[in-house]
């Protein structure tokens, strides 16, 4: 209701315009009464009555025909767009909301079961709104006015139209309990066939190059007949439901019919036109039923996408700012780790342990060790990816915590092994550095990366576009453009995680220049394999198994012929 409360005006509208639609309908089988009984069904002569039909078909035409079409039009428009109107604020505050959710969240969610909440059941709640706050509503006033009318022409039979609800309100509450249930189980499986497929068509060059098409056939089958299954069963049920309620609303209008046609015949009425008009009116009662029911089902069903679009929405920030959380404007460079220990989750062993390590203004430190060892996990702490789980990290002597996350994460400059550029052109990848550069800031970035040269070649140079995931380009084409994104950010604190350790030895030595220029007067953490890249760096931290073990300049390291000194002498009988 909070998203719906800043409508109100527009839904009270969409109602009354929508009253006035349903009711004008209503004047029809009063006319066909009027028409039997007081003109067909009497002695005036035969002028009198085509005067007194042409009257009446003349008001008729004009309310249905002039007034009737823009009532109409302006009840559909004003439903649509309200209904659209709440959805757009849904999605839009769901994007912030997965924006702000910690990557925690992500590894542990498929990318396509959280694609599905935002579009499939957050479209499903349009519903809610439009059969929910509207259509029921209007439904409601239909019978109530219908029934108003019906009361004044014959008490008896309206008493015998309506004495069939409690047995349509039992129908309903008996059937509709598990109802929402079994389209819950049904949305749950569709998301898992979205997430399975979002899965399987990233990868496909996987799938193809192990000629796994069969076996993934079997996959997809496996999932899309549990949503079979789970579709049947919600199926099954909706249509037990219409069963019992359309036998229900079909017994009421027979019984008029009976009731009215031994009045007739005995006496206690005496105008066929009232038995006609009140069998109109049945339509008119029972109609708005049967659309409560189909009503009732899309309620439940938008019902069932809400608890699910809600339970994303009111997922747990891991990562939030301090009551205290300060701006940051200028930042030196100097990073401390204190005592610092981190674990994914509680029942887990530590990924890092007692780190402690001091790193001074513009200074490069280069993490290496084993895989699995921490140091990618470690470089994730400083723009607070995750917190710590004991000890701190501190930027200039403040904690980070201290510190708003946005602020934080723009002083930071991160270029990964794993480059993810978006489905745009260059240009726009380039500028996600910083949106408001101009086209020669964007330039100078592309030439510091080394990427000018290679984007003039393609067809529509920094117009290219470059494919999910840049796949359009080369490894080292994409490398670069995150170099160039860097570049054009500008920022005093530099991680590269791996950069160059997927790239073949020209893209590496083409990156390595364009990183080490990046790297120049900022603080900068190296996460590399390949030692030959960082024995530059001002100080190598070997880390093994979440712990420091040793620290030191390449030359240092290399005559204490400790782990460094190992490394470095697999990787060059290698090479």
């Amino acid at each position: 209701m909070k998203f719906v409360y800043p409508y109100k005006k527009e839904i009270i509208i969409t109602i009354f315009i929508g009253i006035l639609k349903f009711g004008i309908p209503l004047a029809l089988p009063l006319i066909l009464k009027y028409v039997i009984d007081d003109i067909i069904n009497t002695s005036l002569a035969t002028d009198q009555k085509l005067h007194k039909l042409f009257y009446v078909t003349g008001i008729a035409l004009f309310v249905f025909v002039i007034i009737r079409p823009p009532v109409e039009y302006y009840r559909q428009y004003y439903a649509q767009w309200t209904g659209n109107k709440i959805l757009y604020d849904i999605r839009d505050r769901l994007f912030d909301h997965l924006q702000r959710l910690s990557l925690r969240f992500f590894s542990n969610n498929k990318a396509g079961e959280v694609i599905s909440r935002v579009i499939n059941d957050v479209e499903q709640t349009k519903a809610f709104v439009m059969t929910g706050l509207m259509n029921i509503w209007l439904d409601m006033s239909t019978i109530v006015i219908a029934l108003a009318i019906m009361v004044t022409m014959s008490p008896l039979l309206t008493l015998i139209s309506i004495c069939m609800f409690p047995f349509y309100g039992l129908s309903i509450k008996i059937f509709y309990t598990r109802l929402r249930m079994l389209t819950r189980k049904r949305s749950q499986a569709l998301a898992e066939v979205q997430g399975h497929l979002h899965e399987r068509v990233s990868g496909m060059n996987v799938i193809k190059s192990f000629a796994l098409e069969d076996h993934e056939q079997q996959e997809f089958a496996k999932r899309n007949h549990n949503f079979l299954n789970r579709a049947i069963d919600h199926t099954t049920w909706n249509a037990k439901t219409f069963a019992v309620v359309n036998t229900i609303t079909d017994v009421a209008p027979l019984l008029v019919i009976m009731i009215g046609a031994y009045e007739l015949i005995v006496g206690g009425l005496s105008e066929i036109g009232t038995v006609v008009a009140f069998f109109g009116y049945m339509d008119r009662l029972y109609g708005p039923l049967r659309r409560l029911v189909s009503s009732s089902t899309t309620l439940t069903q938008s019902i069932a996408s809400m608890d699910r679009v809600f339970e994303l929405m009111d997922e747990k920030y891991d990562i939030v700012d301090d009551q205290d959380a300060q701006d940051i404007h200028e930042v030196r460079g100097r990073i401390t780790f204190n005592h610092v220990s981190f674990n994914y989750h509680e029942d887990e062993t530590a990924a890092l342990k007692n780190i402690n390590l001091d790193v001074e203004p513009g200074e490069t430190i280069a993490l290496v060790g084993m895989s699995g060892g921490g140091k990618s996990t470690l470089v994730s702490l400083i723009p607070r990816f995750y917190d710590v789980t004991q000890g701190s990290i501190l930027i200039d002597g403040k904690d980070i915590r201290k510190i708003k996350v946005r602020q934080l994460r723009d002083k930071i400059g991160m270029v990964l092994q794993d480059s993810v550029l978006f489905s745009e052109s260059i240009r726009s990848n380039i500028m996600m550095g910083n949106p408001e550069a101009t086209e020669e800031e964007v330039i100078a970035a592309a030439k510091a990366a080394n990427a000018h040269d290679f984007i003039l070649k393609l067809p529509q140079g920094y117009d290219t576009q470059v494919g999910e995931r840049g796949v359009k380009l080369s490894g080292g084409q994409k490398q670069r453009i995150s170099i160039a994104r860097v570049f054009l950010k500008n920022p005093p604190l530099l991680i590269l995680d791996e950069a160059t350790s997927a790239l073949d030895l020209e893209s590496e030595h083409l990156i390595q220049g364009s990183l080490e220029d990046l790297a120049k007067n900022r603080t900068t953490f190296i996460v590399a394999h390949r030692l030959s890249t960082i024995t530059h760096a001002d100080r190598i931290v070997v880390i093994e198994n979440g712990e420091i073990t040793e620290m030191g300049n390449h030359y240092k390291l290399m005559e204490r012929k400790g782990s460094y000194y190992d490394l470095f002498q697999v990787q060059q009988l290698e090479g």
